[in-house]
């Protein structure tokens, strides 16, 4: 085994390491809900509904201790515990705060990943000899967390699945790595419950006893996901490890000797470090379009703060308006809990950013700018979502020949189709109606203009029409273009008509009579200014 990290790199070779929470749950709810806690003492257990009964789905240690198990209903719980304090599963919470946990301990490697269920992987190649060697690495990370209410099981390996069996079957102590890995158990390789029951009733029980097998026995009997799991958990073949946040283009960090506990000076140096990354992007001739921001507590936690932008930018006031619009707009404030000891800027996006020059008296250029501001502050306030901007699509089928996309997202840039000549009356309907609605229609032959239709329990008289205007459909994507309650897309015959009040409608005859359909539905697709 190589000295330190930096040897270990050098020789190809990768070391991981992997943070198991066995009660992330009960530990989540003690540290983020005290008052839950002080009610009283005793064993506790998260619930769930399962086929109708509840069941238990996490227990702490003193649970466990008294035979309680999980999957066993609460009905049997109470009678063997009365004690048992009870509270309801909350994946969602569970996974945001391991989610948070993660982006904790990116402050150890760049590369850190979820490890279901509730553990992290951490790849520390290159990074132990920072923390004085990888056991020292590992030593701070658990005490950091252990400090703080969170119980961890952690160990080190050359292969992400090696370490994940490690940290979750502990095999006591061995004369290197390899023995270790190969006295773990066959669940350790993660394969489905009837694939460890057939291993184990063939005799094969342990890791070992499957590597002494030639892999095209073990593939013919047990199948290709047993050798593949063994070869990765042995370092014969690699899985790539996905983590949590990818490279940004540039990252900058302070860290602080003492646990910073004011936000107002967190923000402060927060600015500093926008505008060092403003300096660098200048450097590139680029903006950023999206920066994020991650308070890293010394209690092992992070908060991130996200921000994105409709056009590239590098200017630290703007970028730190956007900053304090997302902190106005969080449900809970900024904690720094015990304090703040690293922060964090990085820079995902960044694009090219050209010099513009300013017209006198405002300008399109400035223009632009202000509505771009103006929209990555209502987007920030509304939700990503919110606001949007319509884009049009290369579709000739009305409905679809335009996009509702989140306005702060970059589009490469295309023109409208231009429709009618100037001055003439417009062939679109200014409002649109998606999906069309139907219609009753009375006309003089079957495949002939409309002379009246009824729509809303109203009858209307045509007066005028135009049309008709074939669409067919698009014969590549044809049932995507279908109306509800088709297979296929259909050919629409478009008529613009006007009743005896003067108001002016756009509809269809979707399908050709006696081809396509021998009764074609009538649609109204839109309304005329």
């Amino acid at each position: 085994m190589a000295a330190d990290g930096r040897a270990e790199d050098a020789m190809g070779k990768r070391r991981y390491l992997a943070l198991w929470f066995p009660f992330l749950p009960i530990d989540r709810l003690r540290i983020a809900r005290p008052d839950l806690w002080a009610q009283g003492e005793g064993p506790a257990a998260v619930v769930e509904q399962v086929r109708g009964a509840m069941r238990l789905a996490m227990l702490d240690a003193d649970a466990l201790a008294l035979g309680l198990t999980p999957g066993m209903t609460l009905a049997d719980a109470r009678a063997r515990e009365p004690d048992l304090r009870v509270f309801d599963a909350d994946p969602h919470g569970d996974q945001d705060w391991l989610e948070r946990l993660c982006d904790g301990c990116s402050r150890y490697t760049p590369v850190a990943a979820l490890d279901s269920p509730f553990g992290l992987m951490l790849d520390i190649t290159g990074c132990a000899h920072l923390w004085g060697g990888e056991e020292m690495l590992a030593r701070e990370a658990a005490e950091r967390l252990e400090r703080h209410g969170m119980r961890v099981r952690h160990a080190l390996a050359g292969t992400a699945e090696g370490a994940h069996a490690l940290c979750r079957f502990p095999v006591g102590a061995a004369a290197d790595e390899d023995a270790a890995l190969r006295r773990l158990p066959v669940e350790a390789l993660r394969l489905e419950d009837e694939s460890a029951v057939a291993l184990r009733r063939a005799g094969l029980r342990t890791v070992g006893d499957l590597a002494a097998r030639p892999a095209a026995v073990l593939a013919s009997r047990f199948g290709e996901a047993a050798v593949d799991a063994l070869h990765a958990l042995l370092g014969l073949g690699r899985r790539p490890l996905s983590p949590r946040r990818s490279r940004p283009a540039i990252r900058i960090e302070r860290r602080f000797a003492e646990p910073m506990g004011s936000t107002a000076f967190a923000l402060r140096t927060l600015e500093e470090m926008a505008a060092e990354a403003g300096e660098r992007l200048s450097e590139r001739g680029q903006g950023g379009r999206r920066f994020e921001a991650l308070f890293f507590r010394s209690d092992g936690l992070a908060f991130p703060l996200r921000v994105e932008t409709s056009l590239p930018v590098r200017d630290a006031p703007a970028i730190m308006r956007l900053v304090q619009e997302r902190i106005d707009a969080l449900s809970d404030p900024l904690d720094p809990g015990f304090g703040f000891d690293m922060l964090r800027l990085t820079v995902p996006q960044a694009e090219p950013m050209a010099p513009t020059q300013l017209a006198l008296e405002g300008g399109e250029a400035r223009r632009e700018e202000s509505v771009a501001a103006l929209v990555d502050r209502l987007s920030i306030r509304a939700g990503r979502a919110r606001i949007q901007r319509l884009h049009p699509k290369d579709s000739h089928i009305p409905e679809q020949a335009q996009l509702a996309l989140p306005a702060v997202e970059s589009r490469a840039p295309m023109n409208w189709p231009q429709e009618g000549q100037e001055g003439e009356p417009p062939m679109r309907p200014l409002h649109l109606f998606d999906p069309p609605q139907p219609i009753d229609v009375v006309a003089e032959v079957p495949d002939g203009p409309p002379h009246r239709f009824r729509w809303r329990k109203a009858l209307h008289e045509v007066t005028r029409y135009e049309g008709p205007e074939r669409i067919a459909p698009e014969w590549w994507t044809a049932r995507d273009g279908a109306l509800e309650g088709e297979s296929v897309g259909l050919t629409r015959d478009y008529y613009r008509v006007e009743n005896a009040r003067g108001r002016r409608y756009w509809i269809f005859r979707n399908g050709l009579y006696g081809a396509e359909a021998e009764h074609p539905g009538w649609y109204i697709h839109g309304l005329f200014a």
